[in-house]
């Protein structure tokens, strides 16, 4: 790429020649500070916190958006720039709720930890029109809006719109008056919103966040009268560690599990053996429809986001969904029927939890067809995010850095090498063909890598030689993506046999309930490469990489559900889709 040569700081450097200031100034290892800027999702120069000087100028250009040139003479930390990047600040703060004692992100708000940077008081020189206060919005089963803390960045819109396809959310009116939301100020529950959580994390401030269901755990645990138990997800054990000060994608499996023992709940398990299980019905329902002629494409149904979405804007493909419920919920199933009796519990008196990187999965648990145990016991009583988790980890006094590493219990200890990876974009379909490969071929795999259908790209593409067949796969994560891959099979432009989507780019890995991060985390880390690549290593690791060679769930399918596909198996850990509308529902005048 060409070079050209700058000055920052009176300091000469080389620089990419299409690159902003924002960018030149971050490869010379200085840091300019932003609120809206996300890079490749929104650069719109709106916060004008990252204003700089340059010689020459009329006026200090926002560096994000300002691209650099041969002699440029950038200077970042002039009394001048540094009064005008204050002075922006308090703009900001003059009409924004300062309760940041009780926000949900006080510890890691982007407004609060810049206004502190550059010593801005309580009273400042502007003061805004702040309302007597606008209603939260929290009827929602999994996202909360507060617009008295929204500070219009529109990095929330920029995530909904460009990176997901969505598009329910935008600004409304304008000066003092703007606010996110949806047209016609209707709320989240009327609009064909999946729930992904995406607007979440790109958030700077304490304006949306997940319904916070902490509090009926902690009731459930100190209830003597019930028995509370809880499996966490593939991808916590890759991003939990994050909350509490260690690098992107520190595996800390053990200390999750110990963690978790430490918090009062009475059984604790690993999703990666719910994982095995949907990959033994999965793959089962693929190659039964290959050789049957059945509805093809089979695509996969373990992301709530990804199914809401297809039931909105793609209700013609719900026949080619996967039945399986996801492995929260098989989970749910499975504990409060065969393990309830093995324990001798009723199944009323469980109170299951998952621990998920995803907020659809709130909406999940509330859906129909998800009560195996019988009508009016939902499989899953509560989904808590990976940060809900950190919260009650840190409200119990519990220093988690410090906790020796545990095993999960041993009724669902154990999980295979698939099941890890389904935390990452192009996991559950690598685990499935593991599976459904063998069961064609009735030989074991000497290559269990599918490395094809690896990596953060948005639609991966593959085939692959099952005996005398060639079997097509294609992966999608992000639901942008998956609009464009289901449009190419929908015109007949592609013919695949079974498809991957997550609603989350990269995966759950990267899902809305995840840690959040600062925009100068976000822009110049690849949180998915650090988070995958700990999946991935622990899945080299395992000594069953195979869902269908785990022995737990040999022995549940030879105690309990009979075959993989079984009328047990179809009551217990399958359900049904609905197709639901995909417009904007006007509240009544």
């Amino acid at each position: 790429m060409d070079k050209v040569k700058i000055k920052i700081n009176n300091r000469e450097y080389e620089a990419d020649r299409d690159a902003t200031i924002l960018e030149a100034c971050r490869t010379a290892a200085i840091e300019i500070p932003t609120l809206c800027y996300l890079k490749e999702i929104n650069a719109i120069g709106a916060c004008r916190v990252c204003l700089v000087d340059v010689k020459g100028a009329r006026a200090m250009p926002a560096a994000c958006v300002q691209p650099i040139h041969e002699g440029m003479e950038i200077f970042t930390n002039t009394p001048a720039v540094r009064a005008a990047r204050k002075a922006n600040l308090e703009l900001i703060l003059s009409d924004h709720q300062k309760d940041c004692l009780s926000c949900i992100r006080n510890l890691d708000c982007e407004l609060r930890i810049l206004s502190a940077d550059y010593g801005v008081e309580d009273e400042h020189h502007f003061t805004g029109r702040l309302s007597a206060g606008v209603p939260v919005e929290n009827e929602d089963a999994a996202i909360v809006r507060d617009n008295n803390k929204c500070i219009a960045c529109r990095r929330c819109v920029a995530a909904c719109n460009d990176m997901q396809g969505i598009s329910v959310i935008g600004p409304n009116n304008r000066g003092f008056d703007i606010s996110i939301g949806c047209s016609f100020g209707v709320k989240l529950g009327d609009v064909p919103c999946i729930a992904c959580g995406q607007c979440i994390v790109v958030c700077p401030v304490g304006a949306l966040y997940e319904k916070d269901d902490t509090e009926a755990v902690w009731q459930a645990i100190a209830d003597p009268t019930k028995h509370v138990a809880v499996c966490a997800a593939p991808s916590i054990r890759v991003t939990l560690g994050e909350c509490f000060g260690n690098e992107p994608g520190t595996f800390v499996e053990g200390k999750l599990a110990a963690s978790l023992r430490r918090l009062g709940f009475d059984g604790v398990y690993d999703m990666d053996f719910s994982a095995d299980m949907t990959i033994m019905e999965e793959a089962a329902e693929l190659v039964e429809r290959i050789q049957n002629g059945g509805k093809l494409p089979l695509i996969t149904s373990c992301s709530p986001g990804w199914v809401k979405y297809c039931e909105h804007f793609f209700p013609e493909f719900i026949e080619n969904l996967s039945s399986c419920k996801s492995p929260q919920q098989m989970f749910g199933a499975i504990y409060k029927t065969h393990y309830a009796a093995k324990l001798g519990l009723d199944p009323k008196d469980i109170f299951f939890v998952s621990v998920i990187p995803c907020t659809a999965k709130k909406f999940e648990i509330t859906r129909e067809g998800q009560s195996a145990a019988g009508e009016g016991i939902r499989d899953v009583d509560a989904a808590i995010t990976t940060r809900e988790l950190a919260r009650m980890i840190a409200k119990a006094g519990i220093l988690f850095n410090e906790l020796p590493d545990e095993e999960f219990d041993s009724l669902a200890a154990t999980g295979s090498g698939a099941g890890v990876i389904f935390g990452t974009s192009g996991g559950v379909m690598e685990a499935a063909l593991r599976t459904a490969a063998e069961t064609i071929l009735g030989e074991p795999l000497e290559k269990v890598d599918y490395e094809e259908v690896r990596g953060s790209k948005g639609i991966k593409t593959a085939t692959y030689k099952i005996g005398a067949m060639d079997v097509c796969v294609a992966v999608a994560s992000g639901t942008a993506n998956a609009h464009k891959l289901l449009t190419a099979i929908k015109n007949g432009e592609m013919d695949v046999q079974f498809v991957e989507v997550m609603a989350c780019p990269g995966g759950c890995v990267c899902g809305g309930g995840q840690p959040t991060h600062a925009a100068a985390t976000r822009n110049f880390t690849d949180l998915w490469s650090k988070r995958a690549a700990g999946l991935y290593a622990n899945d080299k690791d395992k000594p069953v990489r195979k869902s269908h060679e785990n022995p737990l769930i040999k022995e549940l399918y030879s105690e309990y559900l009979g075959s993989p596909g079984s009328q047990k198996a179809h009551e217990v850990l399958h359900t049904h889709y609905q197709a639901r509308s995909k417009c904007v529902r006007k509240p009544e005048i």
